[in-house]
């Protein structure tokens, strides 16, 4: 049986969904960051802490500035921040490119401008936010290749910002997924796209 990844209620095969045409060198020892926003940060969280190699994901914000830096401003859609999650990992382990595939995958719809589902407004854009211009060549060459493929009906909207910082979000939004399983929005959106990790990349998961 052939695994299948599916992003809002769209079924993709595995083997359709390719890796990226190239990836980053890791520099040095010692873990990494990606800040990445595809929506919800509860659920995209949810999803990367899955991963082996992830070492940490702090949900958060990142697009505006400082002072705008807090849930109750970012809601009101005119900070210019999205809801974003800080990825910590082990390049030795996983590296960027294979990150971004299970973001365009599994984690969000890439193909939703400004909304995931019935979330809308640009806090919950989808948005690869760049630290250094290998970062955006990587996740540019493979927005490209997965436009090229036609592996989604509609275009990829995915937005490449430099990252001027990411600020934390507040505590309670931290492993929310995790701490509140059986919260009604975690069982309606972040549950399924758990479920579809595990099924399309399974020798992706953590062991423990």
């Amino acid at each position: 049986m052939s695994m299948t990844c599916s992003v809002s209620g769209m079924t993709i095969p595995r083997d359709r969904f390719p890796a990226p045409p190239h990836d980053l060198e890791p520099e040095g020892k010692g873990l990494q960051k990606a800040v990445l926003a595809g929506g919800c940060f509860w659920c995209v969280e949810a999803v990367f802490l899955t991963l082996n190699g992830v070492q940490r994901v702090t949900s958060g914000y990142a697009g505006g500035d400082a002072q705008t830096a807090n849930y109750d401003a970012v809601c009101t859609g005119q900070t210019g921040h999205a809801e974003a999650v800080e990825v910590e990992y082990d390049p030795a382990v996983i590296s960027y490119g294979e990150l971004l595939r299970v973001f365009f995958s599994v984690a969000h719809d890439p193909t939703q401008l400004n909304r995931q589902g019935n979330d809308r407004g640009p806090q919950y854009r989808s948005a690869v936010f760049y630290e250094t211009p290998e970062q955006r060549r990587v996740a540019e060459d493979y927005i490209r290749q997965i436009d090229q493929a036609g592996i989604f009906a509609d275009p990829v909207v995915t937005s490449l910002e430099p990252l001027r910082d990411f600020y934390a979000a507040e505590e309670y939004h931290q492993n929310f997924a995790g701490k509140h399983p059986r919260q009604p929005y975690i069982m309606a959106v972040a549950e399924p796209k758990l479920k579809k990790v595990r099924e399309v990349y399974p020798d992706r998961l953590k062991t423990v």
